[in-house]
Order: structure tokens, then sequence, then C-alpha cells
């Protein structure tokens, strides 16, 4: 395989064969073909594009460029993604809800980036849970307890590693079939036989619009049935944060409230979608979700869970023991209607107070967030209090400019449905 005539192909916009495709992307991990000739091919997919086959052989080349998990001897292994938004904590929901109802849910996870949170920090703001674990005492706790979910391993998909870190500095990021493909290895390398997809839209998410989304969920889906697995995707919104939490501690919180049936009704409503999505891959009783949750036993999984992965299981009856920061009430400058609550601005100012990363690799402050006390198409009288800021000085008088800037008032407000469509 010749890599200068292979890019060539793809500059002319001409399709690849699946060997020189494996062969070129093969050769650039042992070192056999230099970064700057990966970095052109990146360019010329980018703006040729890649068809469903090219996409799908891409997809499939990173996956098994590691170590490749097999759950096929576990009850119904079933995974989930999220593409990002803001007080998005439905893995810890919809996570203990599918364990109780006799799936196994073993997730790889990563980390939060810019203004997007990620589970593994929200995890780890429970004393004592660590992510970091070996393959064998991954399978163990997934045999064990139905549940776990553990921190993104450099052996998996490395490939995707290599090529996102390309990406990143040749401004090749933004493309569906790059996108799609680089999420969905990770997702084969962890190897759940059925896979639901929750594709964001909105001022929050990544996917600014419903094409867009549809485009990436479609796309996604299509790769995954390829590979052999199961999957199914949700468009939901984010526009305004999934529920009233955003920030680490107090988003594990939530959760916990949630799962004890005193959470807000948005987020439940999506843990149970998506829940009642992977019982349906699995050929299950789609009401075994609502039926775990409204038992009590969802809940007695994610205090196992916890345990399990060194978290102090009594965090789900003392929340003290989480660490929060100090409380501070944002009040209302003026009466009306809550219009709109922007999740990106809400984001942004977890992100000033130290609740989130602006680069790889830097440290966060888990117990500093928002509490969203009022929602759009909630009345709001002048002085009342909008939200509560739990900061340690680091970041406040920014964060509070965008949380006024986030809040939208005026004479009257719908809220908009949550789940947006579907893409079987």
């Amino acid at each position: 395989m010749n890599p200068v005539q292979f890019i060539r192909e793809k500059r002319e916009g001409l399709k690849h064969r699946r060997e020189d495709l494996k062969a070129f992307l093969e050769g650039y991990l042992k070192e056999e073909v230099a970064d700057y000739q990966v970095s052109a091919w990146l360019m010329a997919a980018f703006l040729r594009g890649l068809d469903p086959e090219e996409t799908l052989w891409l997809t499939e080349t990173m996956a098994y460029s590691g170590r490749v998990l097999d759950l096929s001897h576990l009850p119904h292994p079933v995974d989930k993604h999220s593409s990002g938004g803001v007080g998005d904590k439905v893995s810890l929901v919809v996570g203990p809800i599918l364990a109780a109802a006799g799936c196994t849910f073993a997730k790889m996870s990563g980390r939060g980036l810019a203004h997007t949170g990620g589970t593994i920090d929200k995890l780890e703001s429970v004393p004592g849970w660590r992510g970091e674990m070996t393959e064998r005492e991954f399978l163990e706790r997934a045999e064990r307890i139905g549940l776990v979910i553990a921190a993104q391993s450099p052996d998996l998909a490395p490939l995707d590693g290599k090529l996102y870190a390309l990406r990143d500095v040749t401004a090749t990021v933004e493309s569906i079939p790059l996108i799609a493909s680089s999420i969905m290895s990770k997702k084969l390398a962890a190897g759940a036989r059925s896979i639901v997809l929750d594709v964001k839209v909105g001022k929050g998410a990544f996917m600014k619009t419903l094409e867009e989304a549809r485009l990436l969920a479609k796309t996604m889906v299509e790769i995954g049935q390829g590979a052999g697995r199961r999957v199914r995707a949700l468009l939901t919104s984010m526009e305004a944060p999934l529920g009233r939490a955003v920030g680490n501690a107090i988003e594990v919180r939530e959760a916990i409230e949630t799962l004890k049936g005193k959470g807000p009704e948005d987020l439940l409503e999506v843990a149970l979608r998506l829940a009642e999505e992977s019982l349906r891959l699995e050929g299950l009783d789609p009401s075994l979700a609502r039926r775990a949750w409204e038992s009590g036993k969802a809940l007695e999984r994610f205090q196992a869970f916890l345990e399990a992965q060194g978290g102090n299981p009594r965090v789900v009856e003392d929340f003290s023991l989480l660490p929060l920061g100090e409380e501070l009430p944002l009040a209302s400058e003026k009466e009306g209607v809550v219009q709109e609550v922007d999740a990106y601005r809400v984001g942004l100012a977890v992100l000033a107070l130290g609740g989130g990363r602006r680069k790889k690799g830097e440290a966060i402050d888990h117990g500093v967030g928002v509490y969203l006390l009022k929602k759009p198409g909630d009345r709001v009288e002048r002085g009342e209090v909008l939200a509560l800021v739990y900061h340690r000085g680091k970041g406040l008088e920014e964060a509070l400019a965008h949380l006024r800037e986030a809040f939208q008032l005026g004479l009257s407000a719908s809220p908009l449905p949550l789940v947006l469509d579907a893409v079987p």
C-alpha cells in the first residue's frame, strides 16, 4: 500500500478499498506511516467525506486496534452513550435501573471537557470511589453487581486516541463520519451487544440543530448495525440543562434523589426512555425499567455499585459526605416568566467556578456548581432566587455574569419537549 497514492485517492473523491484503509491506519499505529501523511488524509476525508462503508471500516479498524472486551457470557450486556451536555447525569440513573431490571450495564466513560461534564468526574466526588481498574476487576464487578462504570482505558481503541489528537490540531474535528466512528469504535471495543445512544440537541450540546443531530445519530446507528450490534438512538433536548443540578457532587446528589423518587421529572423521563429502549433491544419487557425504579431496587443497585468501586455507600443517605462549596443565591432583577435557561451559559458558569476543564488533564473542583430553582415556564418575582451557586471564591463574578445571561424572562413560555426524535 502506497500512502501517497492512498491520500491522493481521497483527495480526488474516490472510494478506498477496505484492505488499503486498514493497512494505512495500522501502519500509522505502528509508526510506519508518518503523522503528516495521516494529517493530509484526515483533511481529504474531512473535505471529501467518507461513505457508509468506509465509515464502518474506519470504525472497526479503530475498535480492533487494541483490547476488545468480551461480555457475551453476561446477561443482557448493554451500553449507553451521550454526545455530551450540561447537567447530564443520566448514566447514574439509567445504569442502576437497567442493572435492577436484569441487564448488565458495563460502561467505559470519559471525563468532562469545556462546558460539558463527564461521568467519571461526577462519580469521583463520592469519597473513595475509583474508576481505574483492571479488565479482570471490570468483568468481576459486571458479573457480581450488574453495574460497572470505568475510566476510559488507553488500551481500548488506541488508534482512535492517536487520530483524535491529530484531528484536534488539524481542524478536522467537525466531521460527522469522523465523530461517529470515534464514538462507535470505543462502544464496539467495550463489548456490549446492545447500545442506546443519547444524542443531545441545542445550545448546550455539540450538535446545535436537529438536522445535525439526526445525521450523527443515523450514522452511528448504521455503524453499530453494520458491526452486528443492536443500536437505537434518541435525540434529546439540551436547550436548557437536564434536571436542576449542574456540577459534579450536586449532580450525584440529584441522581440519588431521582433514584429515591424525589428527583426532577425531566431527568427521570430521559432515563426511563433510554432504559426502555435498551430493554427493547434485548427483547425484554420495557415496563421492567419503571418497576426497577419504583421498587427501590435501582437505588439498592447504585449503592452496591458505589461500594464495589471503593466509594462510601453512606452517601446515599448522607449528602453531607459530598464535598459541596459555599452556597450563594442568585436573585432575579425583574419579574416575569422564565422563557429560557441557556444550557451553554450555565455550563460556562460552572467552568468558571472550577468545576470543569479548559484543557485535558486539568484539575477540577468537585464541590462547585449551580442548582437551578427556576426553569422555563416558571413564574418569577423580582428578588426571587433563580439559582443557588456553590463556589469557593474562584471565578465567582464571571460565573454570575454567565448565569444572568442564561436566564431570559418574558411574558410567557412553553417548555420544549425533551425527546425530539428516535432513530431505529
